[in-house]
This record gives structure tokens, C-alpha cells and sequence, in this order.
């Protein structure tokens, strides 16, 4: 669905994204993290052919982004962040619109995204609410048949149960086939979605892993409590075991999954009275490429 290579952007003499090596299959929610000024958005707008690349080149649902953008267009369905909705018109006006733009030849798929996200399609945009207004854009990004869905934070003011219904939606379009590339900072919402993640730092793609890959990279939080004072000896020398505190018979530290069952099982050398081990959340693991010393920034 997408496949880019060497893709980049260049303001001045700022590079917004460099060297951009990204391929995103049918059937697949990809997540695009980083934090903003990340590089993310200006992705989004070379993937639809909205800025000309300074290097390299993008090809979305096989058309090129730049030289074919109106090929690219009929294929995808697209959100910005930046909201783009109509204040003096009704919800059934930018239906009507953008149907007729894009050749849409029926709306009772957008009626039936309407009634799902409980959109009052009489209402002028300007009457509505910001979570509204993001139901309405959304609406309109999703109302056609399209291959490849480019959503760039679309949960933005969203409420739980709307936020619940696009989560259903997504997975609905990778089930048919089709593809998601979901860019956001919210890392919980990539988290219950994405199969893949890339993550962007500084305009460069420093990982693209799988959800179970990234968690195994994360620490778990291991907190002990026993009936004697251990040695931090027996700990400390044990491979992967980091931010190790001993105070009186309690113990803490952060270990990957491998180093577990050596962590657990140096702990059984004393009586235990109280145990709790606890995965680190996505955000943690993600923060690691930003804070860690494996990935320099350029």
C-alpha cells in the first residue's frame, strides 16, 4: 500500500524528514509515532502528493505520490490534523460536497458512520462541538471505498465510546484488506491498534517493530518484600537488572523478560512475603528511543 525510499523534505536549510525507508501492506494498522515537530505530518502530506519531496520518492497504492497525485486520491481517505470542515455548512452538506468531488455515488455509508458516531448531520460545523467536528471529518475521511485510510490524530477530542467506534472502524478496514497508517502521540491508542510501529525522531525513522517486539524491549517493574535483608550482591550482578534499590527487605529493580527467571530465581533464595512484577506501558518502551543512547539523533 505504501512504499517509500530515500523520501525526504527539506525547508530552507531544515531538514523536516530524511532518508525515509517505509513499506506499510495490505491488511496492516501502522502506527506512526513521535512527538510533534517529529516529522510526521509533513509524511503525510509527501504521501498524498501535497509537498514535492526533496529526495527520494513515494509510491501509495501503486501510484506515485507526487507525479500521480489524483490516482493516489481515488485510493485513500485522508484526516488531517488540522480539521478541515466548513463552518456554514451542515453536516449533510459536506456529505453532499465531498461526494460529489470524490464520485461517491451513495451516502448510506456515511449515514451509517454518522448514526455509529451519533453525528447530527442537520447542524452547521460551526455549531458543533470540537469532538463533533472531529466525528464530521472523520466521517468524511471514511465515507468512500478506499485502500488506504492516512489519519493523522484522529481521536483528537473524541469521547470514550466515539473513540471505542473508531477503533471498530480501523479494524474493519484492515480486515477487508485494506490499510491503515495512523500517525499520533497518543501512544495508548497505537498500542490497542496498530500491528506495526515506526517510530520518528528528529525526521528520522529510528525502528520499525512489531507491538510484541517493542513490549519485549520494555522493563518490567519488579518490587519484592522478604522476610530478611538480601545482599544487593546477588542482584546487581545479574544480567539485564537495572535501577536496583535495596532498603531493608525490600527490594525494586526494572529487568527485560530474558532476565527474569534469573531475577525470580535469586529472590528464592530467601523467604518471599510479597511479590508484584508489572509490565512497563508502550510509552515507556518508546520514550527509550528518545532518551537512550542506541539511536543518534542527526
Amino acid at each position: 500500500m505504501v512504499r517509500t525510499a530515500g523520501l525526504g523534505k527539506r525547508f530552507g536549510s531544515t531538514w523536516a524528514l530524511r532518508d525515509l525507508d517505509l513499506q506499510i501492506e495490505p491488511g496492516e494498522v501502522f502506527g506512526y509515532l513521535g512527538p510533534n515537530g517529529a516529522g510526521k505530518t509533513t509524511t503525510l502530506r509527501l504521501l498524498l502528493g501535497l509537498l514535492r519531496p526533496s529526495t527520494g520518492s513515494a509510491v501509495v497504492c501503486g501510484h506515485d505520490a507526487w507525479s500521480e497525485p489524483v490516482a493516489v486520491h481515488r485510493k485513500v481517505g485522508y484526516l488531517s490534523g488540522e480539521g478541515g470542515t466548513y463552518p456554514r455548512l451542515t453536516g449533510q452538506q459536506h456529505l453532499d460536497h465531498l461526494g460529489a468531488l470524490r464520485g461517491v455515488p451513495s451516502q448510506r455509508r456515511a449515514h451509517e458512520l454518522a448514526e455509529r458516531f451519533d453525528l447530527d448531520l442537520g447542524r452547521q460545523a460551526a455549531e458543533l462541538s470540537r469532538g463533533n467536528r472531529q466525528k464530521l471529518a472523520l466521517v468524511l475521511a471514511m465515507m468512500a471505498p478506499t485502500e488506504l485510510l492516512v489519519l493523522d490524530e484522529p481521536t483528537s477530542g473524541l469521547d470514550p465510546l466515539a473513540q471505542q467506534e473508531f477503533h471498530l472502524c480501523v479494524r474493519e478496514q484492515a480486515d477487508a484488506g485494506g490499510a491503515v497508517l495512523l500517525s499520533s502521540h497518543v501512544l495508548a491508542e497505537v498500542q490497542r491498534m496498530a500491528d506495526r510501529v515506526g517510530v520518528l525522531r528528529e525526521g528520522r525513522l529510528v525502528a520499525v517493530e512489531g507491538l510484541d517486539a517493542l513490549r519485549a524491549r520494555s522493563m518490567h517493574h519488579v518490587r519484592a518484600t522478604l522476610d530478611a535483608p538480601p545482599q544487593a550482591v546477588d542482584f546487581g550482578a545479574l544480567p539485564g537488572v537495572r535501577d536496583l534499590v535495596v532498603k531493608g527487605c525490600e527490594i525494586s529493580c526494572n529487568a527485560p523478560e530474558s532476565a527474569l527467571d534469573g531475577l525470580v530465581k535469586a529472590l528464592a533464595l530467601y523467604p518471599v512475603r510479597d511479590l508484584t512484577c508489572t509490565e512497563a506501558e508502550l510509552e515507556e518502551a518508546f520514550l527509550g528511543f528518545y532518551t537512550g543512547g542506541d539511536h543518534d539523533a542527526d
